[in-house]
């Protein structure tokens, strides 16, 4: 039986007006919002310092010659204490304006909302930026820090000791919050935000912790700014 031999023509596209060509997006509608934060239970912070940036560098400009001979600096509780602050270039100090961003993009997990449209319709607005690094930052508009030295283990097993600043619960900062309201109410993102400030937290020992369940630091309340 001879085999059948199929011919297959590519059909030509129907011819288009403009009209049926023309294509109308919306320009974005984006909403913005300043609530003020209350802190409910200590923030802590432990920005990566200058020297240890300037350590790494050091070290990796010596390469395999680094470590011969070298002995091992004291360490200045001072120092490091100071370098783990956020300043900025006016002199205040600031929280990281992404950590909030952050927390309520990882909130939305809560609600079953999706992170990755969070991730583009959710943004927390700087008041300034780190003197050294330029990081945006929120200012703390309340509160002052002390030095806080605590045991933490090293990624090798071993206990060293942390000094970090911290602020006691109390401290409080305004947010500013810009959304896109075609994805969010105001409602909404006031909501998500007492999320964050019950469940998720800010800073080092947030509940939201990735390398642990926390220490439930970094909670907060939010009431009208």
């Amino acid at each position: 039986m001879a085999k059948a031999k199929l011919k297959v023509v590519a059909s030509e596209p129907a011819p288009m007006n403009k009209a049926d060509r023309q294509v109308i997006i919306k320009p974005p509608k984006f909403e913005t919002a300043s609530v003020r934060l209350v802190g409910t239970a200590p923030y802590c912070q432990h920005k990566f310092s200058a020297k240890a940036r300037a350590q790494i560098q050091a070290t990796q400009e010596a390469g395999s010659q680094s470590r011969k001979g070298k002995a091992r600096e004291a360490k200045d509780f001072e120092a490091v204490y100071r370098g783990a602050m956020y300043v900025s270039r006016e002199g205040w100090n600031g929280i990281p304006a992404a950590a909030f961003r952050n927390a309520m993009i990882s909130a939305c997990r809560t609600v079953g909302y999706k992170m990755t449209l969070a991730k583009l319709s959710l943004f927390t607005e700087a008041d300034g930026f780190d003197a050294e690094d330029g990081t945006p930052l929120v200012r703390i508009t309340r509160g002052e820090p002390r030095q806080h030295i605590a045991p933490a283990r090293n990624a090798n097993g071993s206990v060293d000791l942390r000094c970090r600043p911290m602020w006691d619960e109390g401290w409080q900062a305004v947010l500013r919050v810009r959304w896109d309201a075609e994805q969010f109410s105001a409602t909404d993102v006031v909501n998500l935000l007492a999320r964050v400030g019950q469940q998720i937290g800010v800073g080092e020992g947030r509940p939201d912790s990735r390398m642990s369940a926390g220490l439930g630091w970094g909670l907060f309340n939010v009431e009208g700014a």
